[in-house]
């Protein structure tokens, strides 16, 4: 997942990233707030999830039952240099996020730099469970967030269709250009449809059409219902459009 923030190659720039309950650990909430991202999971069982304090507990007496351990901010302090060289490290790609947050995952509380990295954590994931009791809009926008992915996801299982779906490659380097050529339909999918989906809302307007600006955000590219993905492929040059040109768009009749 930080993989995938740091290492993207376009021009997006990502601000706030959205996961499920299966990205969530206190090292991703450290590290993503190292790197300047805001990350926003939706946690399943948030409500069992206890916070993390600075002060003694009773600072904080209506707070009791949602109390867990003390911020250990000592720890931070001590590697506070080693957690701002593994950011840089992981922004210049010196080593990937994946590589080393496996790696600090897996060793044990010993290790200073895991522990301080978990300990960041702790703070920033405290900090966001309070923020998520607090705000609706913020809920309402993770929740859309996580159904936009979903929606790409089930537009590319809809594309996977070979072998029920599953990539059975054996090697790594076929599995690459299995799910590179995967990635490449379905960015041409999600070209094609913002391209007709721009062009429509435009011949809307010329028709005089009222068109409030703030719906338009809402509309998804990720749909394929008319994209035939299954049988037998004609192409005829014929019949593709002449060069900046589109193809006609389809109307719907309305009695």
């Amino acid at each position: 997942m930080v993989d995938g923030l740091l290492y993207h190659e376009t021009d997006l720039a990502i601000h706030e990233h959205y996961s499920d309950t299966w990205g969530f650990t206190d090292q991703i909430f450290g590290i993503t707030r190292l790197l300047g991202f805001e990350f926003a999971p939706r946690i399943r069982d948030l409500g069992e999830k206890l916070i993390f304090h600075f002060d003694k507990p009773a600072s904080y007496p209506t707070l009791g039952p949602l109390l867990g351990g003390t911020i250990n901010v000592k720890q931070i302090e001590s590697h506070w240099d080693d957690l701002l060289r593994l950011t840089s490290s992981l922004h210049k790609g010196t080593v990937t996020a994946s590589l080393i947050l496996g790696k600090l995952a897996s060793y044990p509380r010993q290790n200073g730099l895991a522990w301080a990295l978990r300990e960041c954590g702790r703070i920033e994931r405290s900090i966001f469970a309070l923020k998520w009791l607090q705000s609706p809009p913020l809920r309402r926008r993770v929740q859309v967030g996580l159904n936009k992915g979903e929606a790409r996801n089930k537009l590319a299982r809809a594309v996977c269709h070979y072998q029920l779906g599953e990539i059975r490659d054996r090697s790594y380097e076929d599995q690459q250009y299995r799910a590179s050529g995967l990635n490449l339909v379905i960015a041409a999918i999600i070209l094609w449809n913002t391209v007709y989906l721009a062009e429509a809302v435009e011949q809307l307007k010329r028709d005089g059409v009222t068109i409030k600006e703030e719906y338009l955000q809402h509309v998804s590219p990720l749909g394929w219902e008319h994209i035939n993905l299954t049988g037998d492929f004609q192409w005829n040059v014929k019949h593709i459009p002449p060069t900046g040109q589109l193809r006609p768009l389809r109307t719907k009749q309305h009695r």
